[in-house]
């Protein structure tokens, strides 16, 4: 029990150390690729950010513990909701999502949605599968694939744009970026810190299985707190870094970006759990987390739309409903 609570903690520290380290490559990316903060946190840096919880999901979905694999996954999109809050708290000029207004993170909020959408439909749906797939899980994986690229193309030709306010800080790729380094160069190092944060994020999935086994926590517990918030960690880390750096847009992309790639999650680990689908192999602790996260990111979309400029203590109505809504509900699931 001790040896794997002091994985626990190294592990995550680990992966709080190189999820710092990713956003200065991220940031570098997006300026030398010509993708922009919005796009590049989203599909990249908040795919990449999340290897550690995919690692988590697999493995106890491969290891027979399907609650722990979907709680962890869904559990760990509720979590990074909660930390673009803080992120606002920490912004103290005015309203993150006022200030980093984009097209893209309100299409990536809305395609978060309709992912959520089909893994409730795989859970309250026929038990129907595909070499122990279910088929829906396949759907999660092309419907990203095909929204991501829609996403690219609506970045340059946008039919809505945010109204520019003195608040807002625009996207403008940093030319010290784009004179002074090199993309391949740039691209290793992210390509290596990705994998250390991989790596780290195994060894949660372990320990947190164990943890769960020898202290006879249910595994919703163990998922949608534990192991989801300590593999969260890097958005969290990366959030925060972005907000100091003022790449507000690169931290809300970030966040929703991950969110949105969290939810395959659920299509990996099916593929991962070998007794049938894995989505008629949970309780309705995780249907409830579900519409939990649904809520949130509801939440989150309405305030990057209505872009409140200052709410109580400087941060939006959005941001402190979010973190109302997170503690509230999960008191109530647990307690």
């Amino acid at each position: 029990m001790s040896l794997a609570i002091m994985l626990f903690l190294f592990s995550t520290l680990v992966i709080g150390v190189a999820g710092t380290k990713l956003t200065r490559k991220a940031d570098q990316l997006a300026d030398l690729t010509g993708w922009g903060e919005a796009l590049f946190g989203a599909i990249f840096l908040g795919g990449t950010t999340s290897l550690p919880g995919i690692a988590t999901s697999v493995v106890a979905a491969y290891n027979g513990h399907p609650q722990l694999a979907i709680s962890n996954a869904i559990g760990g999109i509720a979590a990074q909701t909660l930390f673009l809050s803080i992120a606002d708290i920490t912004y103290r000029k005015t309203n993150l999502e006022h200030a980093a207004a984009s097209f893209a993170n309100l299409m990536q909020g809305l395609l978060l949605i309709g992912l959520l959408a089909f893994v409730l439909m795989g859970m309250s749906g026929p038990d129907i599968t595909l070499l122990n797939i279910h088929p829906l899980s396949l759907a999660m994986i092309v419907l990203y694939i095909g929204a991501s690229r829609l996403i690219s193309k609506a970045k340059d030709r946008p039919m809505w744009s945010p109204r520019i306010t003195l608040a807002t800080v625009q996207d403008i790729p940093d030319r010290r970026n784009i004179d002074n380094l090199n993309v391949k160069k740039v691209a290793l190092s992210f390509v290596v810190l990705a994998v250390v944060v991989t790596g780290a994020g195994y060894a949660v999935a372990k320990s947190g299985i164990a943890i769960a086994n020898q202290t006879g926590l249910s595994e919703s517990l163990v998922g949608a707190l534990f192991t989801a918030i300590s593999t969260s960690i890097p958005e969290l880390i990366v959030s925060l870094a972005a907000v100091r750096q003022k790449a507000l847009t690169l931290s809300v992309g970030n966040i929703i970006g991950g969110n949105t790639f969290d939810v395959l999650f659920v299509a990996f680990a099916d593929m991962a759990y070998n007794r049938g689908s894995i989505l008629h192999a949970i309780s309705s602790d995780q249907v409830y987390v579900v519409s939990l996260t649904m809520l949130m990111t509801s939440i989150l979309i309405l305030g990057l739309l209505h872009r409140e400029r200052e709410g109580i203590a400087k941060i939006g109505w959005e941001s402190l409903m979010i973190i109302i809504v997170y503690i509230a509900g999960n008191a109530y699931l647990f307690l």
